[in-house]
């Protein structure tokens, strides 16, 4: 198993940014993957103690999206957004709004830069005022971003494993014939 993935998240005080940096030991195309397939993103998103339902994702510019995330006790928690722009594979901007606290979006850019196999990704929340980005990081936001990335980070080895499984199967096959 690699190292624990454990992202940066820095935040300039009086400013309406959240500036969040993970390295994932992957390449690019399966980091975009992983953060714009439905199937995979209900396996890595937020902490472990919640189940994530992917009830929509349309993944295209102009395509809406919303998460309902439930815990052990029942209580549910919807997200919601639209992605503005999908430059695969190395952007995504999308609205992320928490139905908790309705009327206070933000926007969110994710960059993904790959290098010798490990991918980047860097996702800058930009605010409406301080006080949403400060409210944002009094939530208890850390704890989600940092079990999402673990998660997103064991999600990608098992889809190398089940890669090189294949891959094995395959040549196994060729030689055999």
């Amino acid at each position: 198993m690699a190292d624990k993935t454990v992202p940066t998240i820095s935040a300039q005080p009086g400013g309406r940014e959240i500036i969040i940096t993970t390295v994932y030991d992957a390449p690019r195309n399966k980091v975009w993957k992983a953060y714009t397939e439905p199937d995979l993103i209900r396996q890595w998103w937020g902490p472990r103690y919640l189940t994530t339902n992917i009830v929509k994702m349309e993944v295209r510019q102009g395509g809406v999206w919303r998460f309902v995330q439930k815990a052990p006790d029942g209580k549910e928690y919807g997200f919601h957004g639209v992605f503005h722009e999908l430059a695969r594979p190395d952007r995504i901007v999308q609205t992320w709004e928490w139905e908790g606290m309705p009327g206070h979006p933000h926007l969110e850019i994710a960059h993904f830069e790959e290098k010798d196999g490990r991918t980047t990704v860097t996702g800058i929340a930009v605010f409406e005022t301080v006080e949403d980005r400060d409210g944002m990081m009094a939530s208890g936001m850390k704890q989600g971003v940092d079990e999402g990335a673990e998660r997103l980070s064991e999600l990608l080895e098992r889809m190398e494993a089940e890669h090189e499984h294949k891959s094995t199967k395959r040549s196994a096959r060729v030689k055999a014939k």
